[in-house]
Order: C-alpha cells, then sequence, then structure tokens
C-alpha cells in the first residue's frame, strides 16, 4: 500500500514538473516572438530614417520641401510637455500613493478610491483628451498651450504613479517599520527615513514607465488643440534679465514628436514618410535613455541600502 502511494506521489511530481517544463518553454517561445517583433520594426526603422538623421534634422523647423524639414519645434515642444508633465505627476502622484497606503483608513471609502485609481489606469487616452478640452482649454482659459498638454499627459499618468507608489511601499518588510517605531520614530519618520529610501528604486521606475507612455500619446494632445506646423520656438525658461526665469513658455503654442510624425506619415511623398521614421528613431532613444537614466539610478539607490 505503502509503495503505491510512493509510486502515485512520484507520478504526481512527474506530471507537475512536466507541466512546469512545457509552460517555460511557451513563456519563452512568446517573449521570444515578441523581441524578434520588435527588432524586426525597429531595424526597418533604422533602415528607412538613419540615413536621414543629421544635424540640420535636429535644428531645422518643418517644411513643405520634404528635404530642408527638421524636427526643432518637435523635440523642444516635447521636453517642455514634459517637464511640466513630471513637475505636476510625480509630487502628486507620489504623496497620493504614500497617503492612500500609510494613512488612509482600511474602509469602503479607501476601497472605492483605490478601485478607481485601477480603473483610471487604463481609461483610453482620448477621454482625457476630452476632459481636458473641457477643464483646461474651455473652463480655465488656459487655450492650447504647453502648460494645457502638460497638464493633460499628467492626467493620463496620474493613476499609474499611484499605482507604481503603492506597490513599492507596500512590498517594504514590516519588520523595517516595527523595528523604526521601537527606537522611538514617528509615523513620517519612519516613511521618511525608512520606508522612502527602500522604496525609491522601484518608485522611480514606475514614474519612468508612466512618462514613456506619456511621450508617445498623440491623441488627448490633438483633442486639446496641438499644432502639426510650428516654425518658431516659445520662449526659453531661462533668460538674461532678472529674475533670470521665465514662465512665458507655459502659455506658448506647441508641436510634439509623435503629433509631427503624425503629420509627416499622413503626407502621400515618400520623402516625408522618411522623416517619419527619423523622428520615430529620435522618439524611441529618448525612451530607452529614460528608462536607462531609471535604471542606472534604481542600481545606486539599491546599492546605498543595506537590509
Amino acid at each position: 500500500m505503502k509503495n503505491l502511494e510512493l509510486v502515485q506521489i512520484r507520478k504526481a511530481i512527474s506530471n507537475n514538473k512536466r507541466s512546469e517544463y512545457i509552460f517555460g518553454i511557451i513563456s519563452l517561445l512568446s517573449m521570444l516572438v515578441a523581441i524578434i517583433t520588435l527588432l524586426a520594426l525597429f531595424l526597418d526603422l533604422l533602415h528607412d530614417g538613419l540615413p536621414r538623421l543629421s544635424w540640420e534634422f535636429f535644428t531645422s523647423f518643418p517644411s513643405r520641401r520634404p528635404q530642408q524639414a527638421g524636427i526643432l519645434s518637435a523635440w523642444v515642444g516635447t521636453i517642455l510637455v514634459m517637464l511640466v508633465t513630471a513637475s505636476a505627476a510625480v509630487p502628486i502622484g507620489v504623496a497620493s500613493g504614500i497617503y492612500l497606503e500609510e494613512y488612509a483608513r482600511k474602509n469602503w471609502i479607501s476601497d472605492l478610491i483605490e478601485i478607481n485609481v485601477t480603473n483610471l489606469a487604463g481609461v483610453p487616452s482620448i477621454i482625457y483628451g476630452l476632459l481636458a478640452l473641457g477643464v483646461f482649454v474651455y473652463g480655465l482659459k488656459l487655450g492650447e498651450s504647453v502648460i494645457t498638454a502638460g497638464l493633460t499627459l499628467a492626467l493620463l499618468v496620474l493613476p499609474i504613479v499611484i499605482v507604481a507608489t503603492r506597490e513599492a511601499i507596500r512590498a517594504i518588510p514590516n519588520s523595517i517599520r516595527e523595528a523604526a517605531y521601537a527606537t522611538g520614530a514617528s509615523k513620517w519618520q519612519v516613511i521618511w527615513d525608512h520606508v522612502l529610501p527602500y522604496s525609491t528604486g522601484t518608485i522611480l521606475t514606475g514614474v519612468i514607465v508612466a512618462l514613456a507612455r506619456a511621450i508617445g500619446e498623440t491623441a488627448p494632445l490633438i483633442t486639446i488643440g496641438a499644432l502639426t506646423f510650428i516654425a518658431f520656438l516659445p520662449d526659453p525658461p531661462i533668460t538674461g534679465d532678472f529674475p533670470f526665469i521665465s514662465f512665458a513658455w507655459l502659455s506658448a503654442p506647441f508641436t510634439v514628436l509623435p503629433i509631427q510624425m503624425f503629420s509627416w506619415v499622413s503626407r502621400p511623398q515618400a520623402s516625408f514618410q522618411v522623416n517619419a521614421a527619423a523622428a520615430g528613431i529620435v522618439l524611441i532613444v529618448i525612451t530607452l535613455s529614460m528608462n536607462a537614466v531609471a535604471i542606472y539610478f534604481r542600481y545606486r539607490l539599491r546599492s546605498k541600502i543595506k537590509w
């Protein structure tokens, strides 16, 4: 009888190992298909757009002549819009995540807020564009400006930042909090001196992922009236006269790289398609650079922390 039970147990273990092996092979193949597809698309983009990349391409305004067209106003607008987005979304998102995870009482209200925040992360981006059109453009009279675009994308990525912050804080062991409380630390001292240093790397990764999504959005910016052809730059944020800081650029019209690519792709000339491919390479490089910076800081922060 015991021998029969041992045989059945060994057979069950063997079947489980076989299932895990098959599942691992399927997962690996799926990942390889995704990576190979992405690599093929990127190589095709490089083949089409790499010859077009030059200093003139980065320092020229859009033009009706494809050989003279550039992305100066587009990449400058992208940087300014992302600056507003990060300035609005990151502090509010991180603070909201800390409050919901550490201070909010666990009741039906907090559960309702959590469900809504999670659902907002999956709302189509065009909905945020319509919301921004009614609130920022017509309600607050901000117009089709850089600040409107930045706040719109901040609304778009805010749920992602909140969720990433909560998950990062939730992953910190309670033993760290208990040890800090045992030394007489207050709740805020526990959060600021212990919880946040351990979770900063993960929070930073979530923030970069959120900003990487925002940098490629087109639909909400078109909804609020982003221009597809701009032959001028906004006023610089830093000036030579006192007080050396200007906020006039916040109310300037704007365009961004995805919209410039959309404008070029919609034209029938093949040369504009090449320009769009070159702009796509620049956009991918910016996104990869943001992720590389996040990985670097996450590694540096984790290497300084002793568990």
